[in-house]
């Protein structure tokens, strides 16, 4: 019998996982989410080298008696082919691991590379499926790398005007094809909220069929948690001891991939989340009431979330405020921080990192300044060439471009202006 999908608002029937990878959101606007975690040892790995193989032993036990059971190794050694590099990192203790090695240059490749295999394995209808995609820089350009003119599927990127680095807008728009790129005049919410109510629009689905790509879908959120595992397997297998991790977040669904990581038995030490300005988390964290707010733009742009959509998932593991803050903590960092840290990186080790990392990186810091010891891995999101408007003034040099973004941005791009409205974005893709 195949493992359950349940709504995190308990008001849709139980699905299967390949159900819940072709709806994308549940019928009664909840994310699905197992009705049980496994556990595992780190022994289940033994002679699991790679991160297909380690993905392939982790995902196995959602996908048991599903009807993509026998397509997931195949299914993973596309998605995950590209070993993410574990790597000291400054002082000792410290290590980063690189996630950002794919195509788009972005830790987002690797849910939306599995996504897209996993869909294309699907029997799907006469009509094609359309992916609705939010986006607040890196996932939409994933997603669209992952989905470009694979047949039966549209693509429907959302996206902030204004509020993207210019190479991430340039990735956004420059696939064509079956991938069209929409600037909404609005925030990243904005781009959030015009996705979900599509995805609960029944009626719309019916004449144009729709799933989605954001980590609000399982078959983005559950390969995230593959790299966790290798990473800290890896670490266990070299050293006895768990690895520590500091994520950089901002929709809390890279960093909730590791925390379920850690549920299911991994060794994984201490969990913290890095947020920038946007500090609904680190806000709940600290003691305050959950309270989602208007997100404001910082130098760490793709985590300029105000409503976090994971959050509901993260309730619905862990109902008690009071566990859920000894699970985890979280701290927020300023875009004078974010410089601070770009630089001072630079100047003492040599590194070039992006903003995003750059947030990790000082609450590793500050941690370690407070005197906490053990072995600690800040995770690196995106490439640092995707954002040189904030990077190379403060190094001083320009950032090499790695050959697969050199590419994307050789080629034309467009979007779309989208006004913040429903009914013009339903118009746009009956057309």
């Amino acid at each position: 019998m195949s493992m359950r999908m349940l709504s995190t608002r308990g008001n849709a029937p139980a699905v299967s996982i390949s159900e819940a990878i072709a709806a994308g959101l549940a019928p009664d606007g909840g994310l699905y989410m197992p009705d049980t975690l496994p556990t595992f040892a780190p022994s289940d790995f033994d002679g699991d080298a790679t991160l297909a193989q380690v993905a392939h032993r982790l995902l196995g036990a959602f996908f048991a008696g599903d009807v993509l059971e026998s397509e997931l190794g195949a299914i993973c050694e596309t998605a995950f082919a590209i070993e993410p590099p574990l790597r000291p990192f400054g002082d000792e203790g410290d290590y980063i691991l690189e996630l950002f090695h794919g195509p788009t240059a972005a830790f987002k490749d690797y849910g939306a590379g599995f996504l897209a295999a996993s869909l294309a394995a699907l029997p799907r209808g006469d009509k094609p499926l359309t992916i609705v995609v939010a986006t607040s820089g890196d996932t939409g350009a994933a997603v669209g790398a992952a989905f470009h003119r694979k047949p039966g599927v549209r693509v429907a990127i959302l996206y902030p005007d204004g509020r993207v680095s210019p190479r991430q807008a340039h990735q956004l728009g420059c696939f064509g094809d079956n991938v069209r790129a929409f600037r909404v005049a609005g925030s990243f919410d904005d781009c959030q909220r015009l996705a979900k109510t599509l995805l609960s629009d029944a009626a719309f689905k019916q004449d144009v069929p729709l799933g989605s790509a954001n980590s609000i879908s399982l078959g983005r959120l559950l390969p995230q948690a593959c790299y966790y595992a290798h990473a800290s397997l890896l670490h266990w297998r070299a050293t006895g001891r768990a690895l520590n991790f500091v994520v950089p977040t901002g929709n809390l669904g890279n960093a909730l991939a590791c925390f379920l990581a850690k549920r299911m038995g991994l060794p994984i030490g201490a969990l913290v989340l890095a947020n920038n300005a946007n500090d609904a988390l680190a806000q709940f964290f600290d003691g305050a009431d959950y309270a989602p707010r208007a997100s404001i733009a910082t130098l760490a742009n793709a985590m300029d979330v105000g409503a976090p959509n994971n959050f509901e998932r993260l309730q619905w593991l862990e109902s008690d405020a009071a566990k859920l803050r000894a699970a985890l903590t979280a701290q927020s960092v300023n875009d004078d921080d974010i410089r601070a840290t770009i630089v001072d990186v630079f100047q003492r080790h040599g590194e070039i990192i992006c903003p995003h990392t750059a947030c990790a990186v000082r609450v590793l810091q500050r941690l370690r300044a407070r005197g906490v010891d053990g072995d600690w891995a800040v995770v690196s999101t995106a490439h640092p060439a995707k954002f040189p408007e904030v990077v190379e003034p403060l190094i001083g040099r320009e950032v090499p471009l790695p050959t697969a973004l050199a590419a994307m941005l050789d080629r034309p791009s467009s979007a779309e202006a989208l006004v913040d409205d429903a009914d013009a974005l339903r118009e746009r893709l009956r057309g």
